[in-house]
């Protein structure tokens, strides 16, 4: 069935104009991350369903290639499925900032052709939304705001973003060119954002675009303690939920989240993502998934409604359930997926 009406198609092209009860698509999975990736026929099938649907903002970055090597595999799929609609939707990129390069030629020039690299993979002339992928300590993130601002300035892109931030860099960059949008991590089982980056966000007008939202397949419920991560390139065996011990000792939240889906009659990730929609009014998150069906459920989630007091005795409920394993929102470019959880720092 056609939802393209129910979603409504933005007037502006802005990751402030999104609805805040819209789910956006993380597309990184018909590249890199979930084990085997799927055809780049099926890849545009499933981005043109969700687009039908009603989905208008979509997430990929030039580093989403098979085994992370080479760049730009997911932007050339995205650019293909989008490119006849590339008005009606929001396109969401990221860079990935490496000290010789910038030593080399320079902060501006680096992130230019990066970004012009981007587009042409793309297909089309700016992004809505440009993002530092991982923060570089080598180079300093109110430089990198400068010329992102510079960017703004010359119309190649419409925001600009970071991804796995701390509230002490969100708050440096966004007194040199203002932030639209923060990614980190953030679902039910990893709200350290709630603390202080979240607060920050809302006090500022930063949205807040949460990958991972379902924790990695674990809040659907479809995954045990016995499904295989082995995978050369699949990143779940690091996540630390995903440990079979983790997954056996959080089955009460499990056990939650399918009580509350059940009276609901939606799926358990589609209550999962209910209850981020319904906690902050800049939350937008980005569920990413390599197949059509479960794409189109998360999408289906803006439709499941929680009341106040259904919300309230959800939340309390979560606050009350103890989560077992912990990643963590910041992270700083060089570190590897096997130290996930080994540092809390906010």
């Amino acid at each position: 069935m056609n939802q393209r009406n129910g979603a409504g198609i933005m007037k502006k092209r802005s990751i402030r104009s999104l609805s805040v009860s819209e789910i956006g698509m993380g597309c990184m999975g018909f590249s890199h991350g979930y084990g085997e990736i799927p055809s780049e026929a099926y890849s545009i099938e499933a981005i043109r369903k969700a687009y039908d649907y009603g989905c208008t903002f979509y997430d990929t970055a030039e580093a989403y290639s098979p085994n992370l090597a080479g760049i730009g595999h997911n932007e050339l799929i995205l650019g293909k499925a989008l490119k006849d609609v590339r008005e009606h939707v929001v396109l969401a990129t990221k860079i990935t900032l490496k000290t010789d390069e910038v030593a080399a030629h320079g902060l501006d020039s680096v992130i230019t052709s990066h970004l012009k690299a981007s587009l042409e993979r793309l297909q089309t002339d700016y992004a809505d939304l440009y993002y530092l992928h991982r923060l570089n300590t080598d180079i300093p993130i109110e430089d990198v705001a400068g010329a992102m601002g510079r960017l703004i300035s010359k119309g190649l892109i419409r925001e600009w973003g970071m991804s796995q931030v701390a509230v002490e860099t969100i708050a440096k960059a966004q007194a040199v060119t203002p932030v639209g949008a923060i990614q980190n991590i953030y679902s039910m089982v990893e709200r350290s954002c709630e603390e202080d980056v979240i607060p920050y966000c809302l006090d500022n007008g930063i949205s807040l675009v949460p990958f991972s939202p379902i924790a990695s397949g674990f809040l659907s419920g479809k995954v045990t303690a016995d499904t295989d991560f082995s995978h050369a390139d699949d990143v779940r065996k690091f996540v630390p939920q995903l440990s079979s011990e983790n997954i056996r000792a959080n089955q009460p939240l499990l056990d939650l989240i399918a009580k509350f889906a059940s009276e609901k009659q939606a799926t358990m990730a589609q209550m999962s993502l209910a209850w981020m929609l319904r906690k902050y009014p800049n939350v937008i998150p980005i569920p990413g998934s390599k197949n059509q069906e479960r794409i189109l459920e998360n999408l289906g989630a803006s439709a499941v409604e929680l009341n106040d007091a259904e919300f309230s005795s959800l939340d309390g409920a979560l606050n009350a359930i103890p989560v077992h394993g912990f990643r963590g929102h910041d992270e700083i470019l060089g570190g590897a997926m096997k130290d996930w959880g080994k540092r809390r720092k906010f």
